[in-house]
Formats: C-alpha cells, sequence, structure tokens
C-alpha cells in the first residue's frame, strides 16, 4: 500500500471514461503512405474483402480507383454505396452521400482519400469532417492518406517537392486514428508502376515523372513517412506503458534527456544535445534538479542556470525543473515516466571526496537501462572571462560561508550553556543539548553547517566535559563509543532534517502555487463583468509573482484598448504584435526582450481575448518552467473568463432581441386585427359611394377610386403584418400537395393583375411544358409570387418587362422573376429579405418591407431556397427554388378503366 509507484486511482479513473467513448465510438483505420500509387486503396480493398468474405458487414462508401483496373477489380462484390450528384458551376459532381452511409447499418464504411475537398454546399468541407460525423454514430471507417496531406508536413513537402497541396488533414485526424496501416513501396518499384501506366495513364504519368515523381523526392518523401508512423507508434507505445504501468525502459526510439548541471558546462550540454538530437533525428528533454545544494547557490548561478534552460527550450527541447534531495533518483524517475533511453550529463572536472559517488554512477546504479553520454566540457576563455569580480567573489564567499560559522558558533554557544550549567545537568543531559543544537543548525542552514556543527560539539563535548576536563585525552575509552554514537546520530538526524526542511519547502512552493490557482478559479467562476476579471487579475499577479498586471482587450476591430491605469514603459506596438500572433513578448522573450513588460497573449478556445501585460518588480526577473507553466494555465483560466462573459453577453442581447422581437410581433398581431375592421368598410364605403344615386360627378368618382384603392393598399399591409406575425409565432401549418407550377403562375398573375397593369408594366412567361408537379401550399406559395410580382412593379419603371420563367435543376425547381429596372442596390442582395428592409431607404414608393421576408419565411417553410441577385445586362432577378421531390406515380388507363367498371 505504500508502494510509491502504484496506479494513481484518478488515472485509473481517467482511463476507464476513456475507454468507455472510444467503446461508443467507432474505429479509425488509416492507410498511409509516402505519395499516390504505393497500393494504400488496393491494401484497404484487400481487407475489407477479406473481412466481407468472413461474414463482416462492409460497405463501399466512395473509392477512387483513378483507372486503376486491379484496385476496380477487388471493388467486385462488395456492396457500394451510391454517390450523391452535387451541382458547381453548372456542372454536376459526385460526392459521397453521408446521410445514406449513416442509414445503411454498415459497421465498416470504406472511404477513400481523407484529405478530400467537398464541393461547395456539401454538409462539410472536408471529407475527414464527414468520417468524424461517421466515427461519433459508432461506424467503423477505413480511409487513406499521404504524407503530403498532414497539415504539420505541408510546408516540408512542399519545400522538397516544389508542389504545395491545398488539401490537408490535420495531424489530430492523425494521432487520434485507432490504427495506422503504413503502405510502403521502395522508390524505383513506384517509378517502376508508374512507367508501366499502374499509377497514372497516358500524359499525366509522363508529365508526373518530370514533376513530382522524381526519385530523390520520393526518396524523401518515404523517409517522411517512416518517420511519422514512428511517431505515432511511438505514443502507442507510451499510452500502452502508462495503461500497464511499465515500469522497465523500452529502447524502442532515441530520445535524449539532457541534464542541466549547476556548474559551467550547462550550455555546453545543452548544445551537445541539441546536435546529438539533430543527428539521430530524436526528440529530446532538458531538465534542471533543484537539489537543496541548487537552493543554496547565489542568484547569478541560478539565473545562468534558467538560460541555459531556456536556450534548450529555443533549440527544441521539453524542459522542466525537477525538486527532489537526490539529483540521480529524480533523473532516473524522469527518465523512467518519459521513457528516455539516452541520458546526457557534463564530464566532472573537480576532485570529489572518495565517499561522495559522481552522478553518472548512482545514475548507472539507479537506472541500469538508460545509456548515459558524457560530453566533454574543457574550460574555455569566455568561461575565464564571466567569472566574477574579486570583489562579488568576496561578497559571495561570506554568504556561503556564514551558515557554517553560525553551526560553529552555535555549537560554542551549547557549550558554554553547558558550562555555566556544569553544577545542575549531568554528562548525558549535555549531550543531548548539542543533540539539539545540531536539529536547529540543520533545520535552520542545511546539511553541510549541520556536519559542522557536529563535528565542533563532539570535539567541544570532549574538551570541556569529558574527564580530564580542557583536554581531549579520554579516560575511559567507552567515551569513545559515546563520542561516535553521537556523530553518527548528529550526522544522520542532521541529514534527515535538512531533507525533510528541503521537501517541505519544496511541498509548500507546490501547494501554494495550485492553491493560488485554485482560488483563481474559483474567483473567476463567479465573475460576469471584464472589470471583475481585471481586479482578480491583478491582484493574482501581485501575490503570485510580485509584479504589476494590467488587462489589454480588443475592440471590434481587433485594436487593444490602452489600458486603464498609466504603466511605465508600455508599448502598444508590442502589446499588439503579442494579441495579433498569440505569442508572448517583452522582458525574458525573445521579441523585443528590451521592453520593461512582459505582454502574454489570453488564448481562449474560439480566439484570443486580450492581452496581459506584465510590470516586473525586478529588472531581472525570469520566469522559471514552473512559473511559467502556472502563468500559463493562468492566463487561460482569464481567458476563458473573458470567452465566457462574452457569449453571457451574447447571450442577453439575444434574449432582448428575442423579447422584443415577440413584442413587436404580438403588436402587429394586434393592430392588424383593429385594422382589417375599419379597411373592410372604408372600401365597401367607396365601392358604395361611387355607385349612388344620383351619379357623383368625375371629380367625385376619382375621390371615390382613390379612397378605394388606398384602403386596399393598407388592406394588403396589415394582411402582410398579420402573415408575419403568424409565421414567426409558428401557426403557420402547410397543406402540402402536389401542385402543378402553371396553375399557381396563373392564380399569381390573375391576383396580382391590377397592380402590374396600374404600373404599365409588361408580364412575359416562359414555363416549359414538362414542369415535374411539385409539392407545396398553393395559397402560401401564390402569395409569395404575388409578392414577387409585385415588388417588381414598385420598382421597374412604366413600360418595363417582368419575365417569369421556370427550369429544373437538379433536384430543385426554379421559378425567376427577372425586371429590366434599375437592378438592386449593389451589396444589398441578401439584406432586402430583412424585414422592415426596402430597396431605396428614401422613397415615395408605398410599403414597409415585408412582402420579399413573407416569401423567405414561407420559402423556407417549404424547404426551399430564395436569393436575389443582378438580372444579365441590368436589372433584378428572384429566384425561387423548391425541392423537386418524387411525385406519386399516375395510374394507367386500364387501371382507370378497370375502376370505373368496378
Amino acid at each position: 500500500m505504500n508502494d510509491a509507484r502504484r496506479p494513481d486511482p484518478d488515472t485509473l479513473l481517467a482511463q476507464v471514461r476513456a475507454e468507455e467513448r472510444r467503446a461508443a465510438r467507432g474505429r479509425l483505420r488509416i492507410y498511409f503512405g509516402a505519395s499516390a500509387g504505393v497500393g494504400k486503396t488496393y491494401a484497404m480493398l484487400k481487407a475489407a474483402r477479406d473481412l466481407h468474405a468472413a461474414g463482416g458487414s462492409v460497405l463501399a462508401g466512395v473509392v477512387e480507383t483513378h483507372g486503376r483496373s486491379e484496385t476496380a477489380r477487388l471493388l467486385d462484390g462488395l456492396p457500394r454505396l451510391p454517390l450523391k450528384g452535387v451541382e458547381y458551376r453548372g456542372r454536376q459532381l459526385a460526392e459521397f452521400d453521408i446521410d445514406a452511409a449513416l442509414a445503411s447499418g454498415a459497421a465498416l464504411v470504406l472511404v477513400d482519400e481523407l484529405a478530400h475537398s467537398n464541393v461547395a454546399g456539401s454538409r462539410h468541407r472536408k471529407r475527414w469532417q464527414d468520417v468524424e460525423e461517421l466515427l461519433a454514430a459508432g461506424i467503423d471507417v477505413h480511409t487513406t492518406v499521404n504524407v503530403q496531406h498532414l497539415e504539420s508536413l505541408n510546408d516540408v513537402v512542399g519545400g522538397i517537392t516544389g508542389v504545395r497541396v491545398a488539401e490537408t488533414v490535420p495531424d489530430t485526424v492523425f494521432d487520434g486514428a485507432d490504427e495506422v496501416v503504413l503502405v510502403d513501396v521502395p522508390a524505383d518499384e513506384l517509378l517502376a508502376r508508374l512507367k508501366s501506366g499502374r499509377v497514372y495513364g497516358g500524359g499525366q504519368a509522363e508529365r508526373a515523372a518530370g514533376n513530382f515523381f522524381r526519385k530523390g523526392n520520393l526518396i524523401a518523401l518515404r523517409e517522411l513517412a517512416l518517420r511519422r508512423t514512428a511517431d505515432r507508434v511511438e505514443g502507442d507505445v507510451r499510452a500502452w506503458r502508462i495503461e500497464q504501468s511499465v515500469d522497465a525502459i523500452w529502447k524502442t526510439g532515441a530520445v535524449l534527456l539532457a541534464c542541466v548541471g549547476p556548474h559551467g558546462d550547462g550550455e555546453q550540454v545543452v548544445r551537445s544535445a541539441a546536435r546529438l538530437a539533430a543527428q539521430l533525428g530524436a526528440r529530446w528533454h532538458a531538465v534542471v534538479v533543484e537539489t537543496p545544494r541548487l537552493r543554496r547557490l547565489p542568484a547569478g548561478a541560478r539565473e545562468r542556470l534558467l538560460d541555459h534552460l531556456k536556450l534548450a527550450e529555443k533549440l527544441g527541447a521539453e524542459t522542466a525543473v525537477l525538486s527532489g534531495p537526490d539529483a540521480a533518483a529524480a533523473l532516473a524517475g524522469y527518465a523512467d515516466s518519459h521513457n528516455l533511453s539516452k541520458l546526457v550529463l557534463g564530464r566532472p572536472h573537480a576532485r570529489r571526496p572518495p565517499w561522495h559517488a559522481p552522478l553518472a554512477r548512482r545514475l548507472a546504479s539507479r537506472a541500469p537501462d538508460v545509456d548515459l553520454i558524457e560530453v566533454a566540457t574543457p574550460r574555455s576563455p569566455t568561461a575565464v572571462r564571466a567569472r566574477p569580480r574579486a570583489a562579488d567573489a568576496d561578497v559571495a564567499s561570506r554568504l556561503r560561508a556564514w551558515p557554517y560559522v553560525a553551526g560553529a558558533g552555535a555549537s560554542l554557544l551549547a557549550a558554554g550553556a553547558g558550562w555555566a550549567l556544569g553544577g545542575w545537568l549531568d554528562l548525558p543531559n549535555i549531550s543531548m543539548l548539542f543533540l539539539l543544537v545540531v536539529l536547529v543548525v540543520a533545520y535552520r542552514y542545511g546539511r553541510g553547517p549541520s556536519v559542522l556543527a557536529t563535528c565542533v560539539s563532539v570535539a567541544t563535548l570532549d574538551f570541556f566535559f569529558v574527564p580530564p576536563r580542557l583536554s581531549f585525552a579520554v579516560s575511559d575509552v567507552q567515551y569513545l563509543v559515546t563520542f561516535a554514537t553521537m556523530l553518527a546520530v548528529g550526522l544522520i538526524t542532521g541529514h534527515l532534517t535538512a531533507l525533510l526542511r528541503f521537501q517541505a519547502h519544496a511541498a509548500g512552493q507546490r501547494e501554494n502555487r495550485w492553491r493560488a490557482l485554485y482560488e483563481f478559479a474559483s474567483t473567476l467562476s463567479g465573475v460576469l463583468l471584464p472589470a471583475q476579471i481585471l481586479d482578480a487579475t491583478r491582484d493574482f499577479v501581485a501575490r503570485a509573482f510580485r509584479a504589476r498586471a494590467t488587462l489589454l482587450l480588443p475592440d471590434a476591430d481587433g485594436r487593444l484598448a490602452p489600458p486603464a491605469e498609466a504603466m511605465p514603459g508600455f508599448e502598444p506596438g508590442t502589446a499588439q504584435w503579442a494579441f495579433d500572433h498569440a505569442r508572448p513578448a517583452g522582458a525574458g522573450t525573445d521579441t523585443l526582450p528590451a521592453s520593461p513588460l512582459y505582454y502574454l497573449p489570453l488564448v481562449a478556445p474560439m480566439r484570443t481575448r486580450g492581452v496581459l501585460a506584465i510590470a516586473p518588480s525586478s529588472p531581472r526577473w525570469i520566469v522559471t518552467p514552473e512559473q511559467r507553466q502556472q502563468l500559463d494555465t493562468f492566463a487561460t483560466l482569464t481567458a476563458i473568463a473573458l470567452e465566457r462573459v462574452h457569449y453571457i453577453e451574447v447571450a442577453q442581447t439575444a434574449l432582448v432581441d428575442m423579447e422584443s422581437e415577440r413584442l413587436r410581433n404580438s403588436l402587429l398581431a394586434a393592430l392588424g386585427h383593429d385594422l382589417r375592421t375599419p379597411l373592410t368598410l372604408l372600401v365597401g364605403l367607396s365601392e358604395s359611394l361611387a355607385a349612388s344615386k344620383p351619379p357623383l360627378s368625375p371629380m367625385q368618382l376619382g375621390v371615390a377610386e382613390t379612397l378605394k384603392n388606398e384602403a386596399l393598399r393598407m388592406s394588403t399591409l396589415v394582411a402582410n403584418l398579420l402573415d408575419m406575425a403568424r409565421i414567426q409565432s409558428g401557426g403557420v401549418h402547410l397543406q402540402l400537395e402536389w401542385q402543378s407550377i402553371e396553375e399557381a403562375v396563373g392564380s399569381a398573375l390573375r391576383a396580382s393583375g391590377p397592380v402590374l397593369a396600374a404600373g404599365g408594366q409588361h408580364v412575359r412567361t416562359d414555363l416549359p411544358p414538362d414542369l415535374p408537379l411539385v409539392r407545396f401550399d398553393a395559397p402560401l406559395f401564390e402569395r409569395v409570387l404575388c409578392n414577387v410580382l409585385e415588388n417588381a412593379a414598385k420598382y421597374t419603371p412604366a413600360g418595363a418587362t417582368v419575365t417569369l420563367d421556370a427550369r429544373v435543376k437538379g433536384d430543385w425547381v426554379e421559378l425567376r422573376v427577372t425586371d429590366d429596372g434599375p437592378g438592386l442596390p449593389p451589396g444589398r442582395e441578401e439584406a432586402i429579405f430583412e424585414k422592415f428592409t426596402r430597396g431605396e431607404r428614401e422613397s415615395s414608393t408605398p410599403g414597409v418591407g415585408l412582402g420579399l421576408a413573407i416569401c423567405r419565411a414561407i420559402v423556407d417553410a417549404h424547404g426551399g431556397r430564395i436569393r436575389a441577385e443582378q438580372a444579365p445586362g441590368h436589372g433584378a432577378r428572384i429566384v425561387i427554388a423548391l425541392p423537386r421531390g418524387t411525385p406519386p406515380a399516375l395510374p394507367e388507363p386500364d387501371d382507370l378503366l378497370e375502376d370505373h367498371h368496378d
């Protein structure tokens, strides 16, 4: 139960939950190759045929054979999914039908060419997104990918081959696959395939051989594919070791660990490890072990150590600062947990006491599976010149000597106290007094001063208290045993006390860091305003890093606002650079390091939410890896809090808009109902007035006719208001039936005839005789056509021609209303479908801008589409598209006669 290597319960619980998620999700197998023609699709189909022959449920969703007969033959006998036709720029293109695949019930779907970009109008932009949906539905997928389509290697392959492919797959999809099968072919064999026409046919093969398929390119691509597969397999090995709690190091990959020590050879160790990693093509880590001895180093030496660690990070290493009393144990544990098989360290120059084993020997005993590489670090002239000045060295030596002086002085004080109390205390109690002093010195100053205090205590006990006194002579040999025991007890207790002191200090620092993050997260969980986040951020940075901080938030254009309070040395350009590039800048970084402030971008899941400007208390402010990790975690919490507050504001605005819309619809409905009766009465009165006896004069008849027309216009506006209110409230229920387009057009032309006649427009229809039946609600669709025609009558001059034509376009039936008027305002093709939006902002044309908004609402309810565009030449065009569907089959004449006889 006390085994430090027992599995962590939280880790086990996370593994169980991950297994449950994986069990509910389909499995993804990727056939991976260096280029086209290596046989990825062939290998995928061959494995699918074997599975189908064994009784498995396999469906070929989309398979690209590229005219290769051997590959096409493997499709024989496999169930195939029909491709879906998608229109693109007047052409019919075949695409993967994801809806049919989801409804097929197949356990495995073959989806070739994962990096393919779908045609505009498809559900997803990329085919790998279709695959993600299949996997989420629990369907297994087999697919293929070339190395040049991986996002991280896209630029590398482009630099090698001179061809930059546009279709890529995120590396997360590749790394998240359950299986990766490498399909590898030597370059000479692939070129032979290309020459024989088994990759491309005709002139395409010749062009490929002269460009992409050059032997050097293929060799380089093959190396990239092999290395990327090895990286993926290395991740699988690490996951398996963690899951199975494997302690032994498996030398499956050349991953280096560089130990950066406190001596002057740290920089050479880092650079040597970087060169060695580059030669091996391997990843590498660089660590510093913070031991009690390291804590006692001067500030300058510690800063140089952190500079070496930052250099390693710049050269591509993963860095960390370990803490522990023994550097060998910490390094062995780190190498074990990360499966690092090679450890690089500097060769010691100074002579060590015989009882102090060198680090390499201790590592060899603790980690026998690790290869140790010692780097020769000769003393360089720069190191000699980097020695501190004599005055600084004198101060540093005095600071280092003070704990030893204090330890020896404490022992002498204990001797004085024992001499003064000699009449009341016997020798064993005086010995205990010396042991107490050793414990206090070990707790206060560490191991070295406690060892000196132990030796001084034994010497003073012998000289002052053991007979004969004031002499180092011993009258009884048993006192030698007492001295030896006291010396051993003092050394052991001093060592343990110093060790516990270091561990307590390290644990206290870790606790302070995590408690600060916990308190900060708890504070941010309840904030609702950016000002509250600013206050919490300022307090946290002041407590955790002893620095001032302010929060810079962007405006709608992405420009950072100036700080709320003045900060000396603030540079707006540096802050904006950090925001735009989502990278830290300023003090302690490689970007504008002379800046007195440190600018940390706040990167949230959706976007960068701002920049944190930190003014360090010291000009030589250096963030250790632990502090950097804490600062990054804190920045992430701040960014997420800002994003949460932003979406709270968005939700509140949306709620207000919804309530305003509901209130407006209620008001429109109430006004419409109250206005309908008076308007109907006005129409009746105007008609009665025109037909009254005796007949009215011509002027009076004109007034009556104008009154009638205006009352009818107002009645139409009220009807539009009521229709929009009913549509918005969901009160419209469609009565869908298979209808003839010609009949709907004829009814709309009859209803709009007076308006078109009053405006002087001419209507021309062009309806093909073979138009299919379409399923729609006849009265509502007639309203759509009437509104579009009346809209054309409003905005075209007298004598203009309005053309109404129809055509079948794929799975849609389109009706187009085209006029030869002034056309649409530029950039307002979509805006005219919004409520209360008119084609001309200031115009004497009657209307409130609801006609086209009602049209869009009705067409959307039918599952159709409506859009506005500029007509060829000049004028405007409204295009209404309804789904074609499959009309019911008409009965045969013989069936009708049979039914008649029955």
